[in-house]
């Protein structure tokens, strides 16, 4: 028993040593490159997800019309599982950045549309009926009143996106040279445990970071929101 704890602890050492190591951060293929691969990724996914699920999210928040319709589809759309997501889709483009990209956009899709609708729904009635009073149009009400309003929400709907992206984007070194997938997925077929777990360990680092980014920036938004802070339980219905 006391060997099998001494193993676990040398592999997790040796590891750490991995990461350290200069020469694993130095030529082609480096740690460095793959992280900013996986970050570029990442964010080119996320930036299509908000590109798209913001705009419906808010619209469908702002009438009303079609929360049952969307509701239905993102919970069947978190149901799928990413791997076979991928499988699919790389059996149908072949090899390349096209399939990970398309599974990831569905995975990341559901937490960006709920907060978006949930954030604009939970914008204060009142707020947005002395808008109207006062003439704005259903267009400015939404992007001058709405929206500044539903920040807070619609940024922790990106922030729960962005940390299932970025914690799964190693599956797109599965059919694609990229990211710190790559040193994971080389370890295991040359049984490097150290390689592997160390992979790992960065990318659960480079979670945690993005998600310290986005928890620093929906607590500003917050702030902002604060004269007119939307219901408490709005927050809970993105991951719901």
């Amino acid at each position: 028993m006391a060997q099998g704890g001494d193993s676990r602890v040398n592999l997790f050492f040796d590891a750490i040593q991995w990461i350290l190591d200069p020469a694993n951060w130095q030529g082609p293929g480096n740690n460095g490159q793959r992280i900013l691969e996986h970050l570029g990724f990442s964010g080119s996914v996320l930036l299509a997800a908000a590109v798209i699920g913001i705009p419906i999210g808010a619209l469908i928040g702002h009438t009303g019309k079609g929360r049952g319709l969307v509701v239905a589809i993102s919970g069947g759309a978190r149901a799928l599982p990413t791997l076979g997501l991928l499988t699919i889709f790389g059996l149908a483009l072949g090899i390349g950045l096209e399939a990970p990209f398309l599974a990831l956009l569905i995975l990341a899709l559901p937490p960006v549309l709920a907060g978006a609708y949930a954030g604009v729904e939970s914008v204060d009635r009142a707020t947005v009926g002395a808008a109207r009073a006062i003439g704005l149009t259903e267009r400015q009400i939404l992007t001058g009143v709405e929206l500044p309003l539903a920040a807070p929400v619609i940024i922790g709907g990106l922030r729960s996106a962005a940390l299932q992206v970025v914690s799964t984007a190693t599956l797109a070194a599965y059919i694609s040279n990229t990211g710190i997938g790559r040193p994971l997925l080389a370890g295991l077929k040359t049984q490097d445990y150290p390689m592997m777990l160390g992979a790992s360990i960065m990318v659960a680092l480079l979670s945690l970071v993005v998600e310290l980014l986005f928890l620093i920036v929906q607590s500003a938004a917050a702030r902002r929101a604060e004269p007119h802070r939307a219901p408490s339980g709005a927050t809970e219905r993105i991951t719901t």
